[in-house]
């Protein structure tokens, strides 16, 4: 599946063109259009494999050579999406991070990585559920605020822009042996604002994840939902290999792909947690991976 931007008239438009010039005039004409913008919504929809493919060497040649985060510009990126299950909603996305990206973002995080932990019985603490270790990320560094930027306009509506969040985003890493065992990211009883934080005397929960892998240097280290099954055939890299399997107890594992993502949605509409979203964090055999959680905040009076 292949994002095209703005409104389904110049989408459609935009298809028959391609389809009639080809690589012509997405050299000359598209990027005029502006279909690429950051700011704009995505929709879906089928194009010929021999569209898709220059599509995928634009982005891969405007990203060459990242720079750190000192130079760092927040320029236009496109990705693909393909729907994994739609009850719960899964959706992996390809090429949602940039090599620029990835390199800011590495950057900013390194001097701050810590043993991660986890929220139980009304505190963060150490387990060992979750053997990774986590950084946060300053939301005022500019590759961190276009990367939220590019998630918030994938959330559309899903966001109340008035009153919701993204949320603070974190690196996680995993090296040898690491892991994080069956868990799920919304909490059991929604969360009360704390000191800082949008929306002062309301409560709030995790409506959706997603996560985002930025080093890949690893065997094993699968991100397995039990309890999400797809028939659907799963895409593969350049190099033939599928990004994703049936897992042998049953639902499904996607391997670590720098730049790829997963999107989830963590409630059901009347704010209560969906246990079937319930993943894991397989154990890294050898190597290292490294990850990007974002977790957007949905607001209750």
């Amino acid at each position: 599946m292949a994002p095209i931007t703005r409104s389904s008239g110049i989408a459609a438009l935009t298809v028959t063109l391609l389809a009639v010039l080809g690589p012509a005039f997405y050299q000359f004409v598209f990027p005029y259009l502006n279909l690429h913008s950051s700011s704009s919504h995505f929709i879906s929809f089928p194009l010929p494999p021999s569209i898709s493919k220059f599509l995928h060497i634009q982005d891969v040649e405007q990203q060459a050579s990242p720079p750190s985060s000192s130079s760092f510009s927040c320029l236009p990126h496109t990705y693909t999406t393909e729907i994994i299950s739609l009850d719960p909603l899964l959706i992996y996305i390809d090429s949602f991070l940039s090599p620029t990206d990835i390199s800011a973002l590495l950057e900013a995080g390194e001097p701050e990585f810590a043993p991660s932990q986890v929220y139980k019985r009304g505190r963060n603490q150490g387990t060992s559920d979750r053997t990774s270790s986590s950084a946060g990320l300053p939301r005022n560094n500019p590759a961190v605020q276009c990367v939220l930027n590019r998630a918030e306009t994938f959330l559309g509506a899903m966001l109340d822009s008035s009153r919701d969040d993204i949320g603070p985003p974190q690196l996680v890493r995993y090296t040898s042996g690491q892991r994080f065992n069956r868990h799920h990211d919304w909490y059991k009883n929604p969360q009360p604002t704390r000191k800082g934080m949008l929306g002062r005397g309301r409560t709030w929960n995790r409506i959706a994840s997603f996560f985002a892998i930025l080093e890949d240097q690893c065997t094993g280290g699968e991100t397995w939902f039990p309890f999400v099954n797809t028939t659907a055939l799963p895409m593969v890299d350049a190099e033939g290999r599928p990004l994703w399997r049936r897992h042998e107890d049953g639902g499904s594992a996607f391997r670590p792909v720098a730049g790829n993502a997963l999107f989830w949605v963590n409630l059901f509409n009347n704010g209560t947690g969906d246990d079937r979203t319930v993943h894991a964090g397989l154990p890294v055999e050898d190597g290292l991976k490294t990850a990007m959680n974002i977790w957007p905040r949905k607001f209750y009076e």
